[in-house]
């Protein structure tokens, strides 16, 4: 079992240790909390240990749940790697892709286990849609949340489009070519709605749709392929499936099929549910970091992978600046 602490006892950080308490895999040992007042209440509601320097948590541990805000992640994980503690790192890796790399430079050197809080990876709509999932070469995305003060610190393409960006880099094997993009602010500083278009050296493009003032929850994908269309819910939990195949002999009377154009023949449609498992993301996710750290093997969301979409997530803010001034121009 591996002794794990928190960092950070914000509104996840506490979902964070409700879980940590009853897993199987970690013992936790205790958290820090830069607000004194907060970590005691804390600590008297879960009877668990309040540390008062990172430092003092870190010599007390194996790995690292950094759960504090995007600010203090590289420092955080700065200290923790230095220490050759594994580290686990809510989304966004960091704060700036500066950042970033150096984490990578320090774990590589530490060589420790770093995997990356992208949870939308163990959304179980997404996960059962996976194994369908062969070379993409559209995707569209719509992830709309209804109003928050609270994250409208940050820009809406780290605080939402960044889960998408994960899933769909995680999903399409190849580099990106070009990005554009166009943002309105219209409650805060910075846009608060937000579209992207990427393209990918082997064709496929995705089209990002990313608002935090609208009047209803979605976050849905729709991904086209060579003969397959599928669908993934990841608020409602649900994923469909849409496929063709070519029709050899008579057609059953009773299956669906399309006539191709210029007389090439039909196609079989077939439409499918896969089973989509309810699970806790956040419990599954930790344990991929307990068994990569226990088996010495890459995690599911890499340090790599943080990297990755965090930079392109910075590349599609650019764009959005760029857009700014063209249009006061």
């Amino acid at each position: 079992m591996l002794n794990i602490g928190i960092l950070g006892a914000g509104h996840l950080g506490k979902i964070h240790i409700r879980i940590l308490l009853e897993h199987d895999d970690f013992a936790l040992v205790g958290f820090y909390d830069p607000n004194k007042e907060n970590a005691a209440i804390i600590s008297a509601e879960f009877n668990l240990k309040a540390f008062d320097t990172i430092e003092e948590l870190l010599n007390n541990v194996d790995a690292i749940d950094i759960v504090t805000p995007t600010l203090s992640h590289y420092k955080c994980a700065d200290k923790a790697i230095r220490q050759r503690k594994h580290v686990f790192i809510e989304k966004p890796i960091t704060n700036t892709v500066g950042e970033a790399k150096k984490l990578i430079n320090l774990s590589e050197e530490a060589q420790i286990t770093v995997q990356v809080g992208h949870v939308e990876r163990f959304n179980p709509a997404f996960t059962a849609a996976k194994p369908f999932i062969k070379n993409p070469m559209f995707i569209e995305t719509h992830r709309l949340a209804q109003f928050n003060p609270r994250g409208t610190d940050v820009s809406v393409v780290l605080d939402l489009m960044i889960h998408d960006l994960d899933i769909i880099l995680s999903i399409v094997d190849s580099n990106v070519k070009r990005i554009s993009a166009s943002g309105v602010a219209v409650v805060s500083d910075t846009p608060d709605i937000a579209n992207a278009r990427i393209e990918f050296d082997n064709g496929c493009v995705a089209n990002l749709t990313t608002s935090r003032i609208s009047l209803k929850n979605m976050r849905k994908t729709r991904i086209f392929q060579k003969d397959a269309y599928l669908s993934v819910d990841f608020l409602e939990k649900q994923s469909e499936v849409v496929r063709l195949s070519n029709v050899e002999g008579e057609p059953d009377p009773l299956s669906l099929t399309i006539d191709l154009p210029d007389g090439k023949g039909q196609k079989l449609i077939y439409f499918e549910k896969p089973d989509v498992e309810p699970n806790n993301a956040i419990k599954d996710e930790l344990t991929a970091f307990a068994k990569a750290i226990n088996t010495k093997t890459t995690p599911p969301v890499s340090i790599y992978d943080g990297h990755k979409a965090l930079d392109v997530a910075y590349q599609i803010i650019e764009k959005l600046e760029l857009s700014k001034q063209n249009s006061i121009v």
